[in-house]
């Protein structure tokens, strides 16, 4: 079900796609499902996947049942599969039951999925783990797998890989998860981990990043280790490490991993002070994988972003070929809009990362506003992304294209592929969107549709663009 599975022909007919297909075409947008936030699920959380026979999966917040405790809301994971008549046809494979029965609850990221078709995921409740809040224990969150049937039309098995014990060990699992190539998971906690006493009022620490091994023998445990652990920034300090990590982590081919914080790093008054939440303007981070079996982890904080650029990134960065970092931003200095943001790697010319704007959001524009769910790259090397905001009643958000600029031209050229309306339409994307073979992209937007089970505001839908 990775995209290793795919057959030479697909990727063929992808890389024809990016190769052939002019960049000025028109981009045409379907709804393939809306949730309608009864037993369906609602609220799609994360990104989606696809199998190799061109079923899409991915996760809800809410539906499913409403019987898990503290959040009232247990969440679903959910096939989409296409039909001959061009409709795509929802069902729900899991419905977490909460802490009461020592399960996950309320995923707060979408699943990947591994070469022999089974799915992984995070809740950010629920588990055997003994957080407290609102004065009950809701669990401290776990890391899941859901198994295909061995039969046609038989059910999937969950199974409960990683229950986050204390908050010490990492305190809500937050964004989606990642491979390595030897089969090892990474993600991230955005609280807990034991450090830091500035990130939150109501939840403890500021966040981890944390990995999961499998066990060496059929049917053992998979093993959890805790690879770093945020301090966040103290009140006035320029430079402190990062807090409240995003998840959606990426790794390079030498093993490290990179990913956000939203908050921490540049503590000065008066920059990012973030209320009753954290502090500090957040941050770009790498941790380097110990030289020496069974050795620490190290980290290095790549970008520590302040007022005068983009703040308070809300997602992960997509890497390219040569190791550049590119992201976003929820806030920037241009009206508040937020940025999309380039990350070059250290080279001969320069010993340190240099952070560049490759585009402003501005709330008071035409376009969207508030990128929110991460960036992926084509095989031009082209940005596309989504933002969260519109300006007016008629905007609810936009899916984007950052064309990467040619050799003579510095600027790279940025274009609205598609303006969400609202019902019933989708509305507020948030999620990173994937490509099909066919270069077609494919994301999920948390509002909208044409579902009545969640007020006026709709319970989210799952989209196609195709240029």
């Amino acid at each position: 079900m990775n995209r290793t599975n795919l057959t030479r022909l697909e990727v063929i007919c992808f890389m024809m796609f990016f190769l052939v297909s002019p960049l000025s075409a028109t981009w045409k947008e379907a709804v393939l499902y809306s949730f309608q936030g009864g037993t369906d699920g609602a609220t799609p959380v994360g990104g989606v996947v696809f199998d190799t026979e061109g079923n899409l999966y991915g996760a809800t917040q809410y539906g499913g049942s409403d019987n898990c405790a503290p959040m009232a809301a247990c969440g679903t994971i959910y096939q989409l599969a296409p039909q001959k008549d061009g409709s795509w046809k929802e069902t729900v494979l899991y419905v977490f039951k909460g802490k009461a029965f020592n399960d996950g609850e309320y995923p707060e990221g979408g699943v990947i999925a591994d070469s022999g078709g089974n799915l992984y995921g995070t809740a950010a409740y629920g588990g055997t783990g003994n957080c407290v809040l609102a004065g009950s224990i809701g669990g401290c969150g776990a890391v899941f797998e859901l198994s295909p049937p061995k039969r046609k039309g038989g059910a999937w098995t969950e199974t409960i890989l990683y229950s986050f014990p204390t908050a010490e060990q990492g305190y809500v699992p937050w964004g989606d998860l990642v491979f390595d190539k030897s089969g090892n998971l990474y993600g991230a906690t955005i609280f807990g981990g034991g450090k830091g006493t500035t990130c939150d009022p109501f939840y403890q620490y500021c966040g981890t990043v944390f990995e999961l091994s499998p066990p060496e023998n059929k049917g053992g445990k998979w093993t959890e280790k805790v690879l770093h652990r945020f301090a966040g920034s103290p009140d006035g300090e320029p430079s402190g490490d990062g807090a409240n990590p995003n998840g959606g982590l990426v790794l390079d081919s030498r093993g490290v991993v990179y990913g956000t914080t939203y908050y921490g790093g540049n503590n000065q008054k008066g920059t990012c002070e973030g209320g009753a939440w954290g502090t500090g303007c957040g941050t770009v981070f790498a941790l380097q994988p110990p030289t020496r079996k069974g050795g620490a982890w190290s980290e290095t904080v790549v970008h520590r972003f302040d007022i005068n650029e983009g703040v308070n990134p809300g997602a992960g960065v997509a890497i390219d070929v040569d190791g550049n970092l590119y992201g976003t931003t929820l806030g920037g200095p241009h009206e508040g809009g937020g940025v999309v943001f380039l990350i070059e790697k250290p080279s001969a010319k320069s010993k340190a990362w240099t952070e560049s704007t490759l585009h402003q959001f501005s709330t008071r524009g035409e376009n969207g506003y508030e990128p929110a769910g991460g960036l992926i790259l084509d095989a031009g090397g082209n940005l596309f992304g989504t933002t969260y905001a519109g300006n007016d009643n008629t905007l609810r958000g936009d899916v984007f294209r950052l064309q990467r600029p040619s050799e003579n031209n510095e600027i790279w050229s940025f274009r609205a592929l598609h303006d969400f309306a609202g019902i019933p339409d989708g509305e507020n994307p948030d999620g990173i969107m994937i490509f099909s073979p066919s270069g077609n992209l494919y994301g999920m937007t948390q509002y909208g549709g044409t579902g009545a089970g969640c007020g006026s505001a709709g319970c989210g839908t799952i989209f196609a663009l195709s240029p």
